[in-house]
């Protein structure tokens, strides 16, 4: 069994195929699984992934392959909208011309129309529901062709919107004109609702017509089998107004059926727009719970022992609203919040953040998936022509994931995050952390348990962990599935094993920047 990124082979030690009565990690938690071993039931499934800038091809095989098995619960995939297609000398093709609208066609660099829908049938057949990301603040900046042929200028988009339909209406003869220029004060909620995000076309979602857009375009993605959609630019939308589209998305669609909403809040407490505007709309992206993760896993004046009681901070997202996150496609190039750069670049470091993510009983766990880059503002691997790679070779089956150049980074098939997800979906049905230990002398060597569903314990420090703890599991043996695996016949651990003795207790011995979980589906002789 292949545990490791190809790319970090020679880097990263093998961990031991050997069961031991005693937990003992000293495994770095990169690595990837070829395929799934011991087959989990999932409760239910409770972490969905966003595979940013993949092609809808690869996501279906991806949904077949990989997430349907290993108990991801949906796919956000990048805007599926028609877009502008940036030739811009240095800037060629960048990630953000996806977030630049043309029209509503399904024609992106992803892929057609008829493999959109393809792709959302596959996933949802593999138990993988699709959530789009839309774009109902704004329209493209500047003029030319966009990625399905439409020949566009900005606030004129053939068959779709014109002049009228903008805030920044540019005839100085219409009375409708609210704000004619960007954004200048982030502190002003009118300025914020109207004025324009990054000199983009911002539509006047308060007008009949344009709320009819919206919800028709929105309607067409539930009819191809879409049932979920994260806003972006949420804050940029009355919230009264948002509300009114998703009422009409509602009348488009059979009478009471439902779909998940996730709104892209930029609200690190005490904004303007407070994140709590949207909570009657849907759940929302939650950054303070991404910063104090980030600050707990990065800053050196920070230690894990902080987050015992992440739950309860400050601006924190109550859990039945909050979308929770180590890092998005914003954050993790520095383009939102200060001091909020976590990503695979991290290594170790980003894997354990997630761990605990998966394991900490808050929201509603978004995994990142990226693309390797340098450039903060470069496209996925493309062609000359902007044209997207697929992540398969022809012929292949095997994705190109790894670390170098011009490949995607996979974070979803890190075993780490990959075993991590089990533990999230078999633990939901203990929703309180239980039996938090941090070790005095080191904040950063925490431990925590989900009732008598699982338990996680985390060395983010540069010394050896040795510790008896109590897990609140019942007496067995326990396969660890940070950086092992239940083996199919479910009688021994593909990695560490860990005795869990009549009262309860474990002794975990885990090297530095490593950890350990354990849970019910992964208990020798079945849960």
């Amino acid at each position: 069994m292949a545990l490791l990124l190809a790319a970090c082979q020679s880097a990263v030690p093998t961990p031991s195929a050997a069961p031991s009565s005693t937990a003992s990690g000293s495994q770095s938690p990169y690595g990837s699984p070829k395929a799934p071993v011991a087959k989990l039931v999932y409760p239910q499934r409770t972490v969905f992934v966003q595979l940013f800038e993949w092609k809808w091809t690869d996501i279906a095989v991806e949904c077949e392959q990989w997430l349907g098995p290993h108990g991801f619960a949906a796919v956000q995939i990048s805007p599926p909208q028609e877009h502008a297609e940036i030739d811009s000398g240095g800037n060629v093709f960048p990630w953000w011309e996806r977030y630049q609208a043309v029209s509503y066609k399904l024609d992106s660099r992803s892929g057609t129309r008829a493999e959109f829908a393809a792709m959302v049938q596959r996933c949802r057949a593999a138990g993988v529901d699709i959530y789009a990301d839309v774009l109902l603040n704004d329209m493209a900046a500047g003029s030319g062709t966009g990625s399905a042929g439409t020949v566009y200028t900005k606030y004129s988009y053939p068959g779709l919107y014109g002049p009228a339909d903008f805030h920044a209406n540019p005839n100085p003869n219409y009375p409708g004109i609210l704000c004619d220029h960007s954004i200048n004060d982030f502190n002003d909620p009118t300025e914020v609702r109207t004025c324009e995000l990054d000199g983009l076309a911002d539509l006047r979602t308060e007008e009949p017509f344009v709320q009819d857009q919206l919800a028709s375009y929105m309607a067409d993605l539930y009819g191809l089998g879409v049932r979920g959609y994260r806003i972006d630019a949420a804050k940029h939308i009355d919230q009264a107004q948002l509300g009114q589209i998703l009422d009409l998305l509602r009348a488009r669609i059979p009478a009471g059926a439902t779909f998940f909403v996730d709104q892209e809040v930029t609200d690190f407490g005490g904004d303007a727009v407070p994140k709590t505007f949207y909570y009657p709309t849907g759940s929302v992206d939650d950054f303070v719970y991404a910063a104090q993760i980030a600050a707990a896993f990065t800053h050196t004046d920070e230690t894990l022992s902080t987050l015992e009681n992440l739950a309860s901070a400050p601006y924190i997202a109550p859990s039945d609203k909050a979308v929770v996150f180590t890092d998005n496609h914003d954050s993790q190039r520095g383009h939102v919040g200060s001091g909020l750069i976590l990503s695979y670049k991290r290594g170790p470091v980003y894997a354990l953040a997630n761990v605990f993510m998966l394991a900490y009983p808050l929201g509603y766990p978004r995994v990142m998936s990226s693309f390797v880059f340098t450039d903060t503002e470069a496209g996925p691997p493309s062609d000359a022509q902007g044209h997207t790679n697929s992540i398969y070779a022809p012929g292949s089956t095997t994705p190109n994931c790894g670390l170098a150049p011009g490949q995607w980074v996979c974070e979803q098939r890190w075993h780490a995050i990959a075993g991590m997800v089990g533990f999230r979906d078999v633990t939901t049905g203990s929703p309180v952390m239980t039996n938090w230990w941090s070790n005095p002398a080191d904040g950063n060597q925490v431990a925590f348990g989900r009732g008598s569903s699982g338990f996680v314990v985390i060395n983010r420090s540069t010394t050896r962990l040795s510790q008896t703890l109590q897990t609140g599991l019942a007496p067995g043996t326990y396969c660890d599935v940070v950086a092992g695996d239940l083996a199919a016949s479910a009688t021994s651990c593909l990695g560490v094993a860990v005795t869990v003795a009549a009262d309860g207790t474990a002794h975990f011995e885990i090297g530095p920047l490593a950890a350990i979980a354990i849970h019910i589906g992964a208990r020798l002789g079945g849960n």
